[in-house]
Order: structure tokens, then sequence, then C-alpha cells
């Protein structure tokens, strides 16, 4: 270099120019010149390339700097172009701000319009959670102010700048991040500011004005995706609500060709004669489930399951079932009650039921309206079927009352006019006469329920003179009053007497046996048993007196048979006992002097009649009944044997 000329000079700044040599390597050549005596001339020479290379290298670094910004700005235009992820876009933005103004931090604030403040979005190399969490209030802090008045504002020293109004927060977050200078702008759409973006640096540094320039555009840029990311989330709601108009438009349309099909083929049932099975198969035909159908006291009517669904049949008696039926009654259509819809089946004010299904499907609203308008159907045949029977229950009554009043002159035509209703008058069966001790007698709700207990049983029912008379096929006319005096009671709410009579044959018999039941009934309220049932059997001596056949065997059997029982099959001597004891007013010695036994083998032997009898034999109530007994058992068998019965050996139990 001792030999520099001028062209040497200038070929070695641009060799520097060409590598891009770092700015302190542009002394060099000067310090060479200098050191090999280069005259003041030379030296001029060297100085004036050195600042002409320095200027083209701050041009160069200018451009540079430029390419870098202009290729930025593209790469934000091409992730607006083909927004997917908002988030994303705008932390690219935020990352480009720190690389292009080679900032410490940058960060971004959007307006909040429901809390009318500013909150903390997006951060780039953040440290700080305080800081990240801060939330600015209009015009509080340099940010606060660009999001107010719209107008860009940078600070070379944040802390111990007057023109911001200082906050302990944002004082305290910024703090704790370390911040000194800051540059912030506004992001605007139109002419609103929506945010504002952040460039700043822990070190005091002035901002230029085409960094200024830089962030604005950035600013623009992000403003836009967040418009972008708005509208094509408009857009996206607006497509959804589109597809599920469309979706709900088609779903109605089609349940409403289902509504007309079921529509159809329910007045196609109801044409055609048909039942409510055929409507439960119907509904579940048009609408995939399960379906119960249920009278007015919860039994079952019908049942009916879509072909290949596993959903299980609802059930009845519980008790959000009746709350739901009461609930549909009361508002006039079908309610849900968890995976159940019911629809009451009524008719006016008169309840006939409830239609209980679960569906395999959710159901629109006009799939509903097949479930209710099938209860409708359910109903018009229900009081079809009511009015059927009505005319039935009448012919039947009529035959019972002929029955009754009248003597059978032609039995064979009886016997016909019977088999026309269902009834075999050959075949035994008992008659069963229902009372209450009001006195007002049974009104028509018992009648009507009589005429529908022995419809399902091929029986005959009536009234007359407050009382409810049934004939039904059967030979237990005690156990047929018990269940008429429960099921009646039960029906009315209040308390029902039933006598039993029979069992009969053939139509000559049913006066007689009806006159047998009416004072049975009678008996039954003399004797403090009303609200029971019973047959003239169980009423012990009252029952032999009001008996038509006077069945003595029966009576004592029915009182003693237990101990009868025991003595045939053992050889004991309980009977005897049980005579000397009632004959002895009670007395156990005096019994035991009778029998010559000793007073414990009475006492043993009364201990077995009551295993067998019951603690309660000695009760007056069936004292009277066991005398009574023990009395005619005595006089029959001397008739029976031929001879008295002797007391066995002491000590037989």
């Amino acid at each position: 270099m001792s030999a520099m000329t001028t062209p040497a000079g200038e070929l070695e700044y641009l060799d520097l120019l060409a590598r891009e040599a770092a700015l302190v390597e542009f002394e060099r050549p000067v310090i060479a010149a200098r050191a090999a005596g280069l005259p003041a001339t030379g030296l001029d020479e060297v100085e004036r390339a050195k600042l002409l290379a320095l200027r083209v290298r701050a041009l160069l670094e200018r451009r540079r700097r430029r390419e870098e910004e202009l290729s930025a700005l593209y790469d934000t235009a091409g992730d607006l172009a083909g927004l997917r992820d908002v988030d994303a876009v705008l932390r690219a933005i935020v990352h480009r701000v720190r690389t292009l103004l080679n900032v410490d931090v940058s960060y971004m604030t959007l307006n909040d319009a429901e809390r009318g403040d500013t909150y903390m979005r997006i951060t780039d190399g953040s440290v700080a959670a305080s800081f990240q969490r801060l939330r600015l209030a209009p015009g509080a802090g340099l940010g606060g102010l660009v999001a107010q008045t719209g107008t860009p504002y940078a600070t070379a020293n944040y802390p111990t700048d007057a023109r911001f109004a200082h906050t302990t927060d944002i004082d305290m977050g910024v703090g704790d991040e370390g911040l000194v200078a800051i540059l912030g702008v506004p992001m605007r759409l139109g002419s609103t500011v929506i945010g504002v973006l952040f460039a700043a640096n822990r070190a005091e540094r002035p901002f230029a004005r085409e960094e200024v320039a830089l962030l604005l555009s950035l600013a623009a840029h992000a403003a836009v995706a967040l418009d972008t990311a708005r509208l094509l989330s408009e857009t996206q709601t607006a497509l959804a609500e589109l597809s599920a108009a469309n979706a709900t438009i088609q779903a109605h349309s089609a349940s409403v060709e289902r509504a007309a099909a079921a529509h159809d083929r329910m007045t196609a049932v109801v044409l055609r004669g048909g039942g409510v099975d055929d409507v439960a198969a119907d509904l579940v035909d048009v609408l995939p489930g399960a379906l119960l159908v249920i009278d007015a006291q919860g039994r079952v009517l019908a049942t009916a399951r879509t072909p290949g669904c596993d959903v299980p049949l609802p059930e009845t008696g519980e008790t959000v079932v009746d709350e739901a039926v009461a609930a549909s009654r009361g508002e006039g259509r079908s309610v849900r009650r968890d995976d159940l819809i019911i629809a009451a089946v009524v008719a006016g004010a008169d309840n006939l039921g409830a239609v209980l299904f679960r569906p395999a499907r959710p159901l629109a609203a006009a799939d509903q309206r097949i479930l209710e308008r099938a209860a409708q159907v359910t109903a018009l045949l229900l009081l079809f079927r009511r009015t059927v029977a009505a005319a039935e229950a009448q012919v039947r009554g009529e035959l019972l009352d002929d029955l009754i009043s009248r003597p059978v002159r032609d039995p064979e035509a009886v016997r016909d006019r019977a088999a026309r209703l269902g009834l075999d008058l050959d075949a035994p069966y008992v008659i069963v006469a229902a009372g209450d001790e009001t006195g007002d007698g049974l009104r028509q709700r018992a009648v009507s329920w009589a005429r529908t207990f022995v419809a399902n049983r091929r029986g005959l029912a009536m009234s007359r003179d407050g009382r409810v008379t049934l004939l039904l096929p059967g030979e237990d006319p005690a156990g047929t009053a018990r269940l008429v005096a429960r099921e009646l009671s039960r029906a009315l709410a209040r308390p029902v007497t039933a006598g039993g009579a029979g069992p009969g044959r053939g139509a000559a018999g049913v006066a007689t046996a009806h006159r047998e039941a009416e004072q049975c009934l009678s008996a039954l309220v003399t004797l403090g048993r009303a609200g029971s049932g019973a047959g003239t059997a169980e009423l012990g001596y009252v029952g032999l007196l009001l008996g038509e056949r006077r069945d003595v065997t029966g009576f004592v059997h029915g009182v003693l048979g237990p101990v009868l029982d025991y003595d045939e099959r053992r050889g004991t001597a309980l009977i005897t006992t049980l005579d000397a004891y009632f004959d002895q007013g009670g007395g156990l010695a005096r019994a035991a002097e009778v029998l010559h036994v000793h007073v414990n083998t009475v006492t043993q032997r009364l201990d077995r009649v009551a295993q067998l009898l019951g603690d309660d034999w000695q009760h007056p109530r069936r004292v009277l009944d066991l005398q009574l007994a023990l009395r005619l058992h005595r006089l029959r068998a001397p008739l029976a044997d031929g001879h008295t019965s002797q007391p066995l050996a002491d000590g037989h139990t």
C-alpha cells in the first residue's frame, strides 16, 4: 500500500463494497495511505474515495433494507391471500416487526368494545407475564393515546417521557419487561382505530421516519387480516346458517310428507274399522321407535316397535309418567320427559289413557304432531269401542235383569241369548251383589266399571236400587266378591261391600243366587264388615241361615275342618276336648274332670286347637260359630257313625 495510487485506492474500496465489509474497515485504506507517506493531494483523493464508498454503502444498505421490507410486506400480503388462521398471520406480522425494525420486543393491542379499553393481543420477545396481561384505559400510556387519537407516537425513553398519562399498572408492566424506547402506530379500518402495533427496545434509541412508515404498513396489513378474518367468520356463519336453514327446510318438508302419509294411514285405519293395535303399528312404521298405549287405569292396550329397532318399550306405573300424562292433558299437547314423548288420549274432559313413545332418533316438531294425531285417532277408536261396549253392556244388563226378575219359561231361548253374548249358563257361575252403606246407592260410575269388569270376563252386570249385580263364570263366590269389593272401592275411592253366592248352573238358578248374594251383602253391613267382600259360606251361622241350600256339612267343616282333620289323622280327641271345654263354661279344671284327664292335658289340647284355628278362636265373634258347629257335629255324628264317640285315654293330644 506504500505505493498506493488513487486508482488502487478506488479499487480497494470497490472490493470492500463488493464483500459488504464492516463500516470500520473503510478507514483502513486511509490509515495505510498516511502510513505510506502519501502526499496531501493523494490523501485527499483517498478521503474522497472513502466518502463516496460510504455513500454507496449507505445507499446499498437502504436498498437492502427496503428489499427486506418489501419482501416482508409481500409475504404478509401472501399470508392474507391464503388466510386460514388469523392468529398465525398476526403472530407473523408482529414477529416481522421485531425483525425488520431490529427491536427487542414487538406486540399488538386491540380495542375491547364491550369494556371500552385496550387489551394485549399478541407479543413477540416478551418475557414478563404482567406485561402480557396489560389492559390500557382510553388515553392511558403511549398505546392508549395512539388508540384514542389514531396518530403514531414514539418515545426514546418512555419512563421519563411526560407526554403520556402514566398509570401504575402500565408503568409496572413496562418496567417488568424493561422497555425504554417505544413506537406505536394505529391499526385502522377506514376511520376506525381497532388496535395499536408496537415496536419497543430495552435501551434508548430514536425511531426513524422510515421505521414509522414500515410499522404503519404492517399495521395496515394487520388491520386487513383482522377484517378479513371477521368477514370470513361472518361468511362462514352465514353459510352455516344457510346450510342449517336448507337442512331445516328439507327436514320440515320430509316431516310434512311423513305427517301426510301418517294422516292417510290412520284415516284408513278408522274407515276400515281397525283398532288401537293398527294405529300403533302404523305410527312406528312412520316414526322409528317403541310405542306403548295405555288406558285410563294404566293397563296396556297396545305395544309396537319398529322392526330392527332396539329401543326399549316405555314403562308404566312410574310417577314421571303419571305426571306427564296429567301435564299433557292440561296443556292439550304432547310433552317430553327425558327420552319419552307422552300424549294424553282424551275426548273432551274424559280421560281415556295415553300414548308413550320412545323415539329412536330426535323428533322434529312436525313429527311430534304426528304422535298427537295418533293420540286423537286412538281416542276416536276408544270412543267407538266404548259406544259398542255400552250397547253390548245394555244388552247384557237386560239379560241379567230378565233372569232375576222373570221366571225362565224357555230355557233354550235364554241359553241361546246368553251364548250370543259369549256366556255359557250351563257352566258354573257366581253372583256378586255390591253396594255401600251411605244410603245414596252406587252411581253411574260404578255401573260403568261393572260393565267393563264383566265384559273382560264374559259376564253380565246390571244396576238396581243403588246396588250393582254381577254374574261371572267361576266357582269361588267368596274370592270373586272380595275382588269386586277391592277393585270397585279403588275405582270409586270409597269403601264398597260385596256379597257373593253360588256357584250355580242353569238359567233358573240365577234369581235364587241373586237373592242369596243380596242377603249376604246386607248381612256383611249389619255385622260391621262394610267395605269387605265375602260369600255366605264365610258368614258362619249367619251364612248357614241365609244360604238357600242349608249346607250344614259345609258349615261344620268350614268352622271345625282343621280340628276334625287333625283328629282323623292322629286319632286325637281335640273335638271332644273342645266340646267339653265349652260345656263347662270355659273352665279347664271342670273340663279335665269330665274328660277324666289331667288339667295340663286339656291345656295342651287347647293349645293345639289354637294352632289349628288361630289364636283368636276364643274371640266372641267366633265362639258362637264354634259352639253351633260343635252342636251340629255332635247331632250328625250318631247319624253318620251309628254310635257316640268316646274320649281317648289320658295324655292323648
